[in-house]
């Protein structure tokens, strides 16, 4: 089905500006019909809108058949671009999520919202499923603690073709002093020299055809695409600090409502090792773990296809 039959065969298919934090914000939502489950996307970064954006109008049909699709560009990047200073912290993220989720309840009273998030956005589900009601949980890549720096991304890296001055610096590393060449040093040498991040064996999502369409987004400018990947959420090593000195074990381990974790079955960066642990341990029914194999950090097509199929089990016998 082509996009525009996709959007004019959608009840819901509208921009919004909704005031986030303080900010105005644009935020789109579009679904098959008004009485569907709501899924708010949390996207990864901070500052990586990708796949959910607002740029996103008609794409996924398979997902706006089922839900509500809430597509928020959290504010530093694409459609809401705007300069991250050192004066925010992921607080100020957890914030402007719960004002989303009260302000899409006032749009659709009655309907669950869930919430779907990947890496970074995982941080702000788990944060948020703790102050702010909502009816389920799916994060992709969750993070728990000792993002890039821990034993097991170490240990992949003595083992890799790392140059061995390399994994030095990298393990001399100061969190609280750390620079953006660090940041730069870590995360590329996962990616370069481990199935971390992406895992050569499992089958790509197809990107291609997502930046296309974000290309020839109906919502999109060209400084809209731009900002995806160059805008106001780069260089703010505040926040790196804090992701890298999180620990959401004891958060996670008390959720109240159904949160699934869907973790790579290599990725070490948000490590599946502590996920599976921590999922294990909690003795709470509500938190689950689940492992998509050939799948590292970057979700890959065997992992959205498992995310499509948790958000439907999980709404499932809910208002449709």
């Amino acid at each position: 089905m082509k996009r525009k039959d996709v959007i004019k065969g959608n009840e819901i298919s509208e921009l919004y500006t909704l005031s986030l934090g303080g900010h105005p914000q644009k935020v789109l939502i579009e679904g098959k019909s008004r009485n569907l489950p709501v899924i708010i996307t949390l996207h990864g970064g901070p500052g990586t809108p990708i796949p959910f954006s607002v740029g996103c109008r008609g794409l996924f049909p398979l997902f706006t058949d089922r839900f509500i699709m809430v597509y928020w560009d959290q504010l530093g990047c694409g459609i809401n671009d705007y300069p991250i200073g050192e004066d925010f912290s992921i607080d100020d993220f957890v914030g402007m999520t719960i004002d989303l989720i009260r302000e899409v309840r006032r749009l659709f009273p009655g309907n669950p919202v869930h919430l779907f998030s990947t890496s970074w956005g995982s941080i702000l589900s788990a944060m948020t499923a703790e102050r702010e009601p909502v009816d389920g949980v799916v994060a992709c890549g969750q993070i728990t603690r000792n993002v890039f720096f821990n034993d097991i991304v170490f240990d992949a890296l003595s083992q890799s073709k790392l140059p061995k001055e390399k994994l030095a610096r990298i393990r001399s590393v100061r969190i609280d002093r750390i620079t953006d060449q660090d940041m730069k040093l870590v995360s590329g040498s996962v990616s370069k020299y481990t199935s971390g991040n992406t895992n050569p064996n499992g089958k790509k999502a197809p990107m291609g055809t997502i930046i296309k369409g974000l290309l020839t987004s109906p919502d999109y400018k060209f400084r809209d695409f731009k900002a995806i990947m160059i805008n106001g959420c780069q260089g703010n090593l505040k926040l790196w600090r804090e992701i890298l000195a999180l620990d959401l074990t004891d958060v996670l381990c008390h959720v109240r409502v159904p949160y699934l974790m869907l973790q790579g079955d290599t990725d070490i960066v948000a490590a599946t090792a502590y996920v599976q642990e921590i999922a294990e341990n909690s003795n709470n029914p509500h938190l689950k773990c689940r492992v998509v194999k050939d799948c590292g950090h970057q979700p890959s097509m065997d992992m959205m296809d498992a995310v499509f199929e948790a958000l439907v089990q999980q709404t499932s016998g809910q208002t449709e």
